[in-house]
């Protein structure tokens, strides 16, 4: 279970403290639920997600996992340009203590990211397609509990998308799913509850279809 307990959010701006993005959010998402999340552009639908993944924090509030909870899948925060991408891979590997497994692990992301002997070039060489297929990759390579995902992460040509969209589908057969996304189709097909964020407010709906309708109707308002 992931719980979030009075969660406040506002970032710094020029200006000084800007407005609230989330206030005062508490929800307890269970572990085996697939959950999407629902709102207007701006409402903090990733916002909450990098602050469940950890990579952001809340300005107040708690956030507690009971579970490995993922980054963000194809986020590549942390990757260190000069060095290359098998070297980032290890570190990555070695930073969840996987240190018995980097060999398999390293093979696993060579052969999926289709990279060949850029594996062994600096980083701030890949172009911005290479770069998303190793972020990608090292976003497969750990089991987790519930996924993390801001929109479908699908890079390349038609081939390797669907290389992608395969490798989701086996995750989300594993694990709980958190998900961000714009297409409504999307939602209902990897969803079963929702989570509508409004006005700084998030609402828990059971079924992702009463969340996707009161979204609708916010927004004919």
């Amino acid at each position: 279970m992931i719980v979030l307990e009075d969660v406040h959010k506002r970032y710094r701006t020029d200006r000084g403290l800007g407005k609230w993005v989330l206030q005062g959010i508490t929800l307890h998402i269970p572990r085996t639920c697939n959950v999407g999340l629902i709102g207007r552009n701006g409402a903090g639908k990733s916002t909450l997600l990098r602050l469940i993944g950890g990579m952001d924090a809340p300005s107040r509030g708690s956030i507690v996992h009971r579970c490995r909870v993922s980054w963000p899948l194809g986020f590549g925060g942390g990757l260190q340009g000069s060095l290359t991408g098998r070297q980032n891979a290890k570190f990555v590997c070695r930073l969840h203590g996987f240190n018995g497994e980097i060999p398999e692990k390293l093979a696993f992301i060579q052969d999926f990211t289709e990279l060949g002997n850029a594996f062994d070039d600096p980083i701030k060489s890949y172009s911005t397609g290479m770069s998303a297929r190793l972020k990608f990759a090292l976003s497969l390579i750990f089991n987790f509990d519930v996924y993390l995902v801001d929109e479908l992460t699908s890079v390349g040509d038609a081939l390797f998308k669907r290389k992608c969209k395969q490798a989701f589908e086996q995750l989300t057969g594993q694990a709980g799913l958190i998900m961000v996304s714009h297409t409504e189709a999307t939602l209902r097909e990897y969803c079963q509850a929702g989570i509508w964020l409004h006005q700084g407010q998030a609402l828990w709906f059971d079924d992702i279809n009463e969340a996707i309708a009161s979204y609708r109707e916010s927004i004919a308002l």
